[in-house]
């Protein structure tokens, strides 16, 4: 070592010695110390905590949170900044090396974001003292250029190894953002690489996306694991991931994830208690809206990782106090907007939630609304959304009340509603693509969304069916689906869609956009009907699985709870 080292100044000798920078003897003792510092940090016994959060969905305070316990929905209170900020205290005061991440989802889903393009959220953000963040498939809601602004105004890092710039004709520029980062403590190294969900110009209005390009993680997760193993020398490599349960497990299986040795993941809001062991990498997700908190502890002995343990933290209102400083924050970014988010629109006499996969009371009432306006069109359609909070708190009314910010809650994006007429046969077909998308055998193949809901049409399937033959049977107003007629549908447009597309089925025939949206229909809707009570109708039904059906994924051990 110290030969090569006097090998090297000599090479640089007389430069160094016509600047007068540097006295080649105390560089060598300089060197010849960091080495001894080196090994002395090596030898050290110590733990580092890795925190995170992730679909937060712009969800800022506590909120009534959904728990499936004894076979039986049961509701607490949890979540909010300020409870995290406290509950992020605490975890740093008794731990020396703690790294915060958040994961995606972070500038969409709720009135305040929309009403600031998410400005609001960032010095929420930068408060809680997050250190790396990875976009999510939401991140892209009001363009490139906002999304860059937005990621690019937060102090810490971001990271993101399948998000190109697009230069025109499918040619690719530069990662938008930098494919990894490495947390070194120590001289423990940890490398973080960052992959987003591919899929988003299909699953969500392609304008959002446009001027990205995205690739597959494993086109390059190959590359960037060797990178960071053997090039950059990091002791663990993690996955930071916004793909989606099923999705994150498939790419945990695959050879390309060889050392790879964790996947932190996020986007379908699965609460992985236990991680998920797959055959290169354990797989975890810790929830949603803030509810949860992902926490994993690395066991360093001898400059060595030596285990790894996972917990995820509820995080219960009422057991960590809210930060002061975070809840003054808050109020300041809330107020101009804060008498419009809590304006009272209506009432449910049920508690409103979306976790069932197959139907759901948030859904429902969307339909219930679509229906009481359109009432003479044959099927309404509302896409499989998964985010928003549970309402179920009621007031003085003894109904649990619906305010404006509830509706942007379950609709953050306010779309114009699309009517238009499709065959039988078409609905056939996008029926068993829609369910493909959701209980597809091969897990790469499954969107990270529920199944879309529906009224004026009964649907008996098998979830786990063969591939385009999951329908039983079909009943349209009472009477059995005919694949020559003409039925008249109707849901929203999303922007940047095929004007003859409507929620994914193409070649719509007498497409029409309509004069009002889906808030304005909500609040109509519950003005004339409040309160209302959206109990699902068995519109879908499920054949080999129960209606409760609370998540996609299958053949491994894990059970959302």
């Amino acid at each position: 070592m110290a030969k090569s080292r006097r090998k090297f100044l000599r090479s640089i000798g007389i430069a160094g010695a016509g600047l007068g920078l540097f006295n080649p003897k105390e560089l060598v003792a300089s060197g010849e110390k960091a080495d001894k510092a080196k090994k002395q940090d090596k030898a050290e016994n110590f733990e580092l905590v890795i925190l995170q959060t992730t679909d937060v969905h712009c969800q800022i305070h506590a909120h009534d949170e959904f728990f499936w316990e004894n076979n039986k929905a049961v509701f607490r209170k949890t979540g909010g900044y300020e409870q995290m900020a406290t509950y992020f205290r605490e975890i740093r005061k008794k731990n020396k090396n703690v790294f915060a991440i958040d994961t995606g989802d972070m500038f969409q889903g709720s009135e305040l974001s929309v009403k600031t393009t998410g400005k609001a959220i960032s010095p929420i953000l930068d408060a809680l003292g997050y250190d790396l963040y990875l976009p999510g498939n939401w991140e892209v809601i009001y363009g490139k250029i906002n999304m860059q602004t937005l990621l690019g105004g937060l102090n810490a890092p971001k990271v993101c190894a399948n998000m190109y710039h697009d230069l025109g004709d499918g040619k690719r520029g530069d990662h938008i953002f930098p494919p990894y980062y490495i947390w070194n403590v120590s001289n423990i190294k940890i490398g973080f690489l960052g992959y987003t969900d591919h899929l988003v110009p299909i699953r969500q209005s392609p304008n959002y996306s446009k001027g990205i390009l995205y690739a597959k993680p494993e086109e390059n997760i190959a590359h960037y694991i060797e990178v960071l193993k053997n090039q950059e020398q990091c002791d663990y490599v993690i996955v930071i991931a916004h793909l989606g349960l099923s999705q994150q497990i498939h790419l945990a299986n695959l050879e390309v994830s060889k050392g790879l040795d964790y996947i932190l993941g996020g986007d379908t809001h699965e609460r992985v208690r236990k991680p998920i062991q797959c055959k290169y990498a354990k797989v975890v997700e810790p929830g949603a809206f803030g509810s949860f908190c992902g926490r994993l502890v690395l066991t360093v002995r001898e400059g060595k990782v030596v285990s790894d343990t996972y917990h995820l933290d509820e995080i219960t209102a009422s057991k960590y106090k809210a930060d002061k400083n975070v809840t003054s924050l808050m109020d300041g970014l809330e107020k101009p907007y804060v008498e419009a988010i809590n304006k009272v629109v209506g009432y449910s006499t049920i508690p409103l939630y979306r976790y069932f996969v197959i139907e759901n009371p948030i859904d429902t009432m969307v339909l219930d609304a679509l229906r009481w306006k359109l009432p003479d069109t044959d099927i309404v359609l509302s896409n499989g959304f998964r985010f928003c909070p549970p309402r179920t708190t009621p007031d003085h009314t003894g109904n649990i009340p619906v305010t404006e910010g509830y509706i942007f809650d379950m609709l953050p994006v306010d779309s114009t509603l699309r009517t238009g007429k499709v065959t039988g046969r078409q609905l056939t077909e996008w029926l068993e693509r829609e369910l493909n998308n959701v209980f597809a055998k091969d897990a790469s193949k499954r969107f990270g969304g529920w199944v879309t809901k529906f009224n004026g049409m009964q649907v008996k399937f098998r979830a786990f069916g063969e591939e385009g033959k999951r329908l039983d049977s079909v009943l349209i107003g009472g009477k059995p689906l005919d694949p020559e007629k003409i039925y008249s549908i109707a849901a929203c447009e999303r922007d940047g869609d095929p004007a003859d597309m409507i929620c994914r089925i193409k070649n719509v025939q007498d497409v029409k956009n309509l004069a009002y949206t889906l808030h304005a229909n909500m609040k109509d809707y519950l003005k004339a009907n409040s309160p209302v009570t959206p109990k699902p109708g068995k519109n879908a039904i499920a054949l080999d699985a129960p209606e409760t059906l609370l998540t996609q994924v299958t053949g491994v051990d894990y059970q959302f709870m």
